[in-house]
């Protein structure tokens, strides 16, 4: 039987061998979930990077890759494939003079520019994790964070953008001297099918768009200038210079922009917080204490700490870094680049170069002599030329083909025990999850095949790693650590730390650490969001937060991520009863034990509804992120369904007034929402809250229709009883108490 692909779009069966339907037109390939390569129909696995697409891969635009919005199903679920509001930084690129060369240029000989050019600027963005939107003659539109988000969308835009611009000057006759200007511009858009129904394509809408193209249009031939989320987030590891503010169709205020002028550090180099070191100290110190086991016994070790973005794991390996050169070892550090083309033995490389003292300004010559003097000062000569060889393949400073993997792994090997014995050596591989097979299968093996050798290996990696690797945790002589959250009480002191003295300081650190859940990183960011009124972006959290959580979002299996989305819209905390009234898919226990194994989810002791597991978000900013993905014609369906679900399980709903009030609303039903804000504030009324039961009144107030004039006569009754409820209670305060308040400074009521 021929095998068939069925489109994600219209659900016509087609041909494996082809690559779009032949009813709708759309495109029937499938995202990688680990790497983000579109793979053809007949891939079973990704060619990029070797991951089954059976598990967790999806169509770029099927409800899997968490595109889940639509209609309620018959079972009060909700279906259907709208489309998602995404975090995304899109580059505009267009050739400039391209309309006057073309005038005198043959049709042919333009478009077979143009193609090459084109292709050349695609191959740039895809490399950098960027897709291309599309092609409009002379100019090109890229989008970085959909369908797949990085937590440096940003700054890829921004090094392809260099990239494409240094190959425009550097080959100026391919380009037919024509130089080309880049507009760059961070924010949130909608992700969706756009487009006739014979062609429907997904693209990315919304006013970052059209600034990005304004952006461009203002760019000077060869400037890049980006916008001002687009500078705040990679303005770490780009250099910028301020330029003029640009006045922009459609904008009342001038755009403020910055000329994007090179990258201050390579790729795979990170920059480190000043924040200071808190709460690590027993991760340190077994840390140090196995160290000074290797030191004093020569027994390698491998330990592999495992923690999400944003948790210490590079600082901790660097305050460890301090107590091994106080002791007379040395740390030499790698890590893989963190996109592009899997780099085979990227972060061995640069360990090689370390250790040789290779500057990335030498020249080829100069570092293959560095390289063969330090070989030389470790072995004999009769054998240095070959190692030398080996480790100049390996650390990508010549093209020559060795014998065979086996010979280049032995090489590495030899050189790392030498460097050991030479001086006690801690290695520290970072982002594990961004390596290629090959230097994984090379680390495996390291300190089981070496013996008596001061080698200390630490592996620092992201919890994905272990799923894909499972082989990893069972290699004899590794130790996993895994890197926990921050206690309170730390957490406490380091938002202290950072923040500076104010009238509202401990209102700030409470809600810092609420936030941010014992992550430094995200501690760092809200501390310094807190301070800064001009950091806030206009969903509400820092957007290195933000696209940290996204990314994390994105490499869930598409199960997990179903249930976190659907999740998302009951609150901090839900019920299993509710995601299966959502329709979040068939095996929501299984993705719920799964998500709390990776640490987004706990369970509650109890639940507030019998004969139901309640779980809670353990990070509200992972929930915040979450339901900013969701369309607003998502959300308002989903929040029906939970507010029914609450009504039907509870015995008694009325306890709960206030979230079905929330869910009512958001769900664009004002009537209902006004009638449990009432019940609310009765409820409140009876605690002898009354100012709280005022303000119901008002909300539910604002509500109610003018024409529903039984309902608006009822709320304005009750606002008066709990008015005089509230000027009783004021009245019997003693003079200067800090609840008294005189009728007149109420707040205002809303008729």
């Amino acid at each position: 039987m021929t095998e068939t692909a069925v489109c994600p779009a219209c659900g016509q069966s087609n041909d494996f061998a082809q690559r779009f339907c032949g009813q709708c037109g759309s495109a029937l390939g499938r995202v990688c979930a680990k790497c983000g390569t579109d793979n053809p129909p007949g891939f079973r696995f990704c060619g990029a990077c070797g991951a089954a697409l059976d598990a967790g891969a999806s169509s770029p635009v099927s409800p899997s890759d968490g595109v889940s919005a639509g209609g309620v199903s018959a079972s009060g679920g909700v279906s259907g494939s709208d489309g998602e509001r995404r975090w995304v930084t899109v580059l505009f690129a267009d050739l400039s003079g391209f309309t006057a060369l073309s005038e005198h240029a043959d049709p042919e000989d333009v478009r077979a520019m143009v193609d090459r050019r084109m292709s050349e600027m695609g191959e740039v963005v895809e490399r950098f994790g960027g897709s291309v939107d599309k092609v409009m003659g002379d100019a090109l539109m890229a989008v970085f964070g959909a369908p797949l988000a990085h937590e440096d969308d940003a700054e890829r835009a921004v090094r392809a953008a260099l990239e494409i611009q240094s190959r425009a000057s550097t080959h100026l006759d391919d380009f037919s001297g024509l130089r080309v200007s880049v507009g760059v511009n961070t924010g949130e858009v909608m992700f969706a099918r756009v487009g006739p129904d014979s062609r429907r394509e997904m693209t990315v809408m919304g006013d970052v768009v059209n600034t990005a193209a304004r952006l461009q249009g203002a760019a000077a031939p060869g400037a890049i200038l980006v916008g001002e989320q687009t500078h705040a987030a990679s303005a770490r590891a780009i250099s910028y210079d301020a330029a003029q503010p640009i006045s922009a169709k459609g904008k009342e205020q001038p755009l403020p922009v910055w000329l994007a002028r090179a990258a201050t550090s390579s790729p795979a180099d990170r920059p480190i917080s000043a924040t200071p070191f808190v709460g690590r100290d027993a991760e340190l110190e077994l840390l140090q204490r196995t160290w000074n086991r290797v030191r004093n016994e020569s027994q390698p070790q491998l330990v592999t700490i495992v923690g999400p973005a944003g948790m210490g794991k590079t600082r901790l390996t660097l305050e460890f870094s301090a107590h091994v050169h106080g002791s007379g070892g040395r740390t030499l550090r790698g890590r893989p680049l963190p996109y592009g083309e899997r780099t085979a033995y990227w972060a061995l490389a640069q360990v090689i170069r370390d250790a040789a003292a290779i500057l990335a300004t030498d020249s080829a010559d100069i570092a293959s002599g560095k390289l063969h003097d330090r070989v030389a000062s470790l072995f004999a000569e009769s054998e240095s030329n070959e190692l030398a060889a080996h480790l100049s393949i390996l650390a990508r400073l010549a093209e020559d083909t060795a014998e065979d993997r086996q010979a280049l792994f032995v090489s590495a090997q030899r050189f790392l025990e030498a460097l050991a014995l030479e001086q006690p050596t801690v290695l520290v591989l970072e982002d594990l999850h961004c390596a290629d097979d090959s230097l994984l299968e090379l680390v495996e093996g390291l300190p089981s095949r070496m013996a008596d050798v001061p080698l200390f290996v630490v592996a620092l990696a992201r919890p994905e790693f272990l799923d894909a690797r499972p082989s990893w945790a069972r290699v004899p002589t590794n130790v996993t650590v895994q890197l926990q959250a921050l206690t309170d009480g730390c957490a406490g002191d380091l938002v202290r730390l950072l923040l500076s003295d104010g009238p509202d300081r401990e209102a700030v650190v409470k809600r810092v650490e609420e936030a941010a859940a014992g992550n430094p990183l995200f501690i760092e960011e809200l501390a310094a969001w807190g301070s800064e009124g001009d950091a806030r972006d206009s969903a509400g959290a820092p957007t290195n937060v933000k696209t940290i959580i996204a990314a994390r979002l994105d490499q869930l299996p598409a199960p997990e991520r179903q249930v976190i989305l659907d999740a998302s819209v009951v609150g901090d905390f839900f019920w299993q009863g509710t995601l299966e009234a959502l329709g979040s898919g068939d095996r929501i226990a299984d993705a719920l034990v799964a998500l709390e194994r990776r640490g987004l989810l706990r369970r509650s002791p109890t639940s507030r509804i019998g004969g139901d597991q309640e779980l809670v978000f353990k990070h509200s900013l992972v929930r915040e992120v979450a339901y900013d993905t969701l369309p607003k014609a998502a959300r308002r369906e989903r929040h029906e369904v939970v507010a029914r679900f609450i009504e039907q399980s509870a015995g008694d709903p009325a306890p709960y007034a206030a979230v079905l009030a929330h869910h009512w609303r958001e769900a664009g039903d004002a009537a209902h929402a006004a009638d449990w804000l009432i019940t609310a504030a009765d409820q409140a009324g009876r605690g002898w809250a009354p100012r709280e039961a005022i303000e119901l009144c008002n909300q539910a107030l604002a509500l109610i229709p003018e024409d529903d004039a039984e309902r608006r006569r009822r709320a304005r009754l009750r606002r008066a009883v709990l008015a005089t409820a509230e000027l009783h209670a004021t009245v019997d305060l003693p003079p200067g108490s800090d609840q008294s308040k005189s009728a007149g400074e109420m707040s205002p009521p809303i008729s």
